[in-house]
Order: structure tokens, then C-alpha cells, then sequence
């Protein structure tokens, strides 16, 4: 067997796996790609690399058979391929791991696994076969997943194994890899890492999506570009800088990623004392945030800080605990009364749970003012002072394009998240709950989520800032607290407010065990 740095040695003068040449793609008004090449060798990891918008989830689109090019060749292992099908992609090894989720919920896992290629013999289902092999790649893989558990039971993590392990089910060829990490812990994400490993050293081909440098930095091969649907270039990733992939992703310099945010802590606005959760997930928290700053919540995927704010907002039953608003004891909170009492919650999966996809962006940014008698009165829709509300907002936040009827489903993930935050800006709110804001969005979108957060700060707002990210929480914190196993392991501020402390409080009960 070839080690990776063999491969990565031997794999420029191989002939590609996959060869594109001036693909395009057009739909109605925009033009997604236009003329793009790219190339993808055996034993490969090439990144694509670009803003929201830039073309990539067209381009595996059209790689993974879901949409036609209208120009341009299409050649696989050597063979010209035409009138390429998802089937068929499938069936030459070309598997994708989309960032949306392509399972159906109400299925189990290994039902999910083998749709539309089930295991049968003479007709009749062969379930012990399926479950079988469904537990054998599972553990193969050494992902902690349940191969009976119904798929809208799991988790957003187990979810992310689950597209993962249903991709790799056949004979891959080439796997399609978008933001793969987003809802893994570090230990699943290690776990992933070396499965690329084991795949390149077995000739597999991947495209990698992904806005994270330090992924890139550790897996990557070569890089493409793409901006605006255009290849603008590809490098070879070991003789790149983090700052020349910026530039040439945004088309400009950009000197720093995190703003200066001028912290002013005054009165509590967020009081959470020995909180509760049903399900165990948040477990005796004492929490508060102030006006005038931003309060971090650190912690791996799993350890309750996103139930934590949710159970604010009122989307997590509570068992025990108090909550407080501006001083004022919140009993039973919902999401209704949360916006009432001057609170937003904006979700990190923007899909399942942030957005209507299929309607328009103005009826998205205005369904948390459709209380107020601006927009409705007696029941009845005031549809020009909607879109005057939500087309000032969109322009505040530079929704490109300002279309506030087309679907937010035709959005880029930057722009769904520019939607979600155009909400805050139609009525008054004063504390702001972020759940994970730049997972999916790509570094000049974080700038400007980043900005939006400082002027919320700045005009004396609340801001809790939940991340799995550690760079992007401590960055942004004025003070920071960690999560571990659904309590709050440490509260830091000031100069203890160090990535080694955060990293200390993540792991202190299995140090404690190892030091005893």
C-alpha cells in the first residue's frame, strides 16, 4: 500500500480521474458557471475553494449528475460522459456527501443506506443481509452510529455519519465531500481524516469543500478557486498562503479576519440559574450575559451549549431552573413570547429549522414581525410596508442580488444567513441568540455576520455567540464560557481567555482521569 506522501509525489504526472473542461451552467438570470476547467487525479485531495455564490455546489452538482452542463466536456476515467444521471454517476463511482442532507428522515439508517439499491433475492427483501453490511461498514468506519435508529431520532452529527456512510456503501471511484465537518465533534473529525487517508491510498479520488483553512492546510493536495462562476486558478496547496487563497477568493485583501469590537458590559440581560433540560442535555447551568458585549459558548459538538440557547428561546423543554430577561423571571418560555420580550434565536441549520426555502425572501425576513401593527392589522397582510421593511433590511445587509421575491431556496448559504439576520432588523429586539453563524458561509459572508454582531454590540444589544469554532468564539467573547457534558466546565475573561484554557476545560475530567 502507497503512503500518502507517495501518492501526493506520484499523483501530478497520473492522468485524471476526472477531466472538465469549459463547463457551463446557466439558470434563469444568473449564470452559475462559466467556462470552468478542473481536473481530479487518483489518490487526490483537491479543494474547492470560494465564496458563496462562486459556483461549487453547481459544479459537484453537475459532477454528481443532478444538473446537465449546458457547455462543455465531461470525461471520467478516460470515457467522454454525456447525459449524466445521479443513477449513473453512482453506478461509474462518483458518490457525493452533500451539505444538505439527502436521507429520509422517517427511514432507519441502514433503510437509508440501501435506498434504491436493496439487497433481494427472488423478490423478497434480504433485511438480515442489508443490516449486516450496513453494521459492517459502520464499524468499519468507526463511527458511533446506529444502524436501526430512525433517522429524525439521530442527532445533526450522526446524521453527517450516516450521508458519509451511505456514500462509501458501493465501489467509489470519486467521493464529493461538502463542509463534511460542520456537525462533527474532533474526535468523529480525526475519525474522518483518516478514512480520506485510507481513501487516497487507495487510488480514490476527492473534492473537498471547505472554508476551513486548517483543513485545507492538513488534507489538501491542490486547490481550485472559483469566484463568480469563473476558475480563477488552481495552486498547489503546500505553496499557498491562507492570505493569497483569500484574495483570490474575494478578489480582494483582507488584512483581518475578526473586527475590533468595542465591549461596554453594562446591566444583565440574560440570568440563567440552575437550568434543567428534559433530556438531560443541559444539566444545572448557571449563565448570564450583559448588555453591550458579546457572551461566547465554547464546547465540542454534543456538550449542550446549543440546547442551551435554544431552552432560552423556549425550542427546549425545561425541568428545572430559572430564567431571567432584563431582570424579569421568563416561565415557560416560547419562541412567540421569546421576540415579545426582545429576544432572537437564529438556528445553525439555516434549512431544516431557519428558512421556508420554497418561499420568498421578503416573507422569510418578515415572519417575526407579522405581530406588529406595521406589517398586519386586524389579520390583514400591509404587503407594501412589508417589503419596504424587509427591502431596507436586505439593502442594510447587502443581500446580492436585492431580489426580495426570489426563493430563499435559490440563495447561496452567505446570503440564507444575510435572510435570517434581516429578521433582526424588523422590530425591536435587544438580546441576539447566534447558534453556530458562520458554519456553511465563506469568509468574506463571515466578515460581514461579524460586522452585523459589532453594531449589535455597539448600539447596546446582548449578544450570545455559541461556536464550535474556537478561533472564530474567542475572537469575538468578551467573556467566554465552556461546555462540557452539559455543564458549564469554566467561565473565562481577560488574559485567561487563551485557546489552551478553552482546550483545558474541554478535556479536564479525562485528564483529571489520566492523572489519577
Amino acid at each position: 500500500m502507497n503512503t500518502s506522501a507517495e501518492i501526493q509525489q506520484a499523483a501530478p504526472g497520473a492522468a485524471p480521474l476526472l477531466e472538465l473542461k469549459g463547463i457551463s451552467k446557466r439558470f434563469t438570470g444568473v449564470r452559475a458557471l462559466d467556462h470552468v476547467d478542473l481536473d481530479v487525479r487518483a489518490g487526490e485531495l483537491h479543494v474547492l475553494f470560494g465564496e458563496n455564490g462562486a459556483g461549487k455546489s453547481t459544479l459537484i452538482n453537475v459532477i454528481s449528475g443532478t444538473f446537465p452542463p449546458d457547455e462543455g466536456s465531461f470525461r471520467f476515467d478516460g470515457e467522454e460522459i454525456r447525459h449524466l444521471s445521479p443513477q449513473r454517476a453512482r453506478a461509474i463511482g462518483i458518490s457525493p456527501v452533500f451539505q444538505e442532507f439527502s436521507l429520509v428522515p422517517s427511514l432507519t439508517v441502514e433503510e437509508n443506506l440501501f435506498l434504491g439499491r436493496e439487497i433481494s433475492a427472488g423478490g423478497v427483501l434480504r433485511a438480515g443481509a442489508m443490516r449486516k453490511k450496513a453494521r459492517a461498514l459502520i464499524d468499519e468506519l468507526g463511527f458511533d452510529l446506529d444502524p436501526g435508529r430512525r433517522v429524525d431520532d439521530l442527532s445533526r452529527a450522526h446524521q453527517q455519519m450516516a450521508e458519509i456512510a451511505k456514500a462509501l456503501l458501493g465501489k467509489v471511484r470519486l467521493l464529493i465531500l461538502d463542509e463534511p465537518t460542520a456537525s462533527l465533534t474532533e474526535r468523529e473529525t480525526g475519525r474522518l481524516f483518516e478514512l480520506i487517508a485510507k481513501l487516497k491510498a487507495q487510488g480514490v479520488g476527492l473534492i473537498y469543500v471547505s472554508h476551513r483553512m486548517r483543513e485545507i492546510r492538513a488534507l489538501a493536495d491542490r486547490v481550485t478557486v472559483l469566484r463568480d462562476g469563473r476558475h480563477i486558478r488552481t495552486l498547489d496547496a503546500a505553496r499557498v498562503t491562507d492570505g493569497e487563497l483569500v484574495e483570490l477568493m474575494t478578489g480582494r485583501r483582507i488584512d483581518v479576519l475578526f473586527p475590533a469590537i468595542p465591549h461596554a458590559p453594562a446591566e444583565v440581560a440574560v440570568d440563567v440559574e440552575g437550568l434543567t433540560l428534559a433530556d438531560g442535555s443541559v444539566k444545572d447551568v448557571n449563565f448570564h450575559a450583559r448588555a453591550g458585549e458579546i457572551t461566547g459558548i465554547a464546547g465540542l459538538v454534543g456538550c449542550g451549549k446549543s440546547e442551551l440557547v435554544r431552552a432560552i428561546y423556549g425550542l427546549e423543554p425545561v425541568v428545572a431552573g430559572t430564567v431571567r430577561i432584563n431582570g424579569t423571571p421568563y416561565d415557560a418560555p416560547a419562541p412567540r413570547a421569546s421576540l415579545k420580550r426582545g429576544v432572537a434565536y437564529f438556528p445553525a441549520n439555516r434549512v431544516a429549522e431557519g428558512l421556508a426555502l420554497s418561499r420568498p425572501i421578503r416573507e422569510n425576513a418578515s415572519m417575526t414581525a407579522l405581530d406588529l401593527p406595521a406589517v398586519a392589522r386586524f389579520g390583514l397582510l400591509r404587503q407594501g410596508s412589508e417589503r419596504s421593511l424587509v427591502g431596507a433590511a436586505m439593502e442594510r445587509l447587502k443581500l446580492r442580488p436585492p431580489n426580495i421575491e426570489r426563493p430563499a431556496g435559490a440563495l447561496s448559504g452567505g446570503n440564507r444567513q444575510k435572510v435570517m439576520l434581516g429578521r433582526a432588523l424588523t422590530r425591536d429586539l435587544s438580546v441576539f441568540l447566534f447558534d453556530e453563524p458562520s458554519v456553511g458561509i465563506d469568509v468574506g459572508a463571515k466578515l460581514e455576520v461579524y460586522e452585523f454582531m459589532k453594531q449589535l454590540v455597539e448600539a447596546g444589544a446582548a449578544v450570545i455567540v455559541v461556536s464550535s469554532e474556537l478561533p472564530e468564539v474567542l475572537a469575538l467573547s468578551n467573556r467566554l464560557y465552556v461546555m462540557h457534558h452539559g455543564r458549564i466546565a469554566a467561565e473565562l475573561a481577560g488574559p485567561e481567555k487563551t485557546e489552551q484554557n478553552v482546550l483545558a476545560s474541554f478535556f479536564k475530567e479525562h485528564l483529571a482521569t489520566e492523572a489519577a
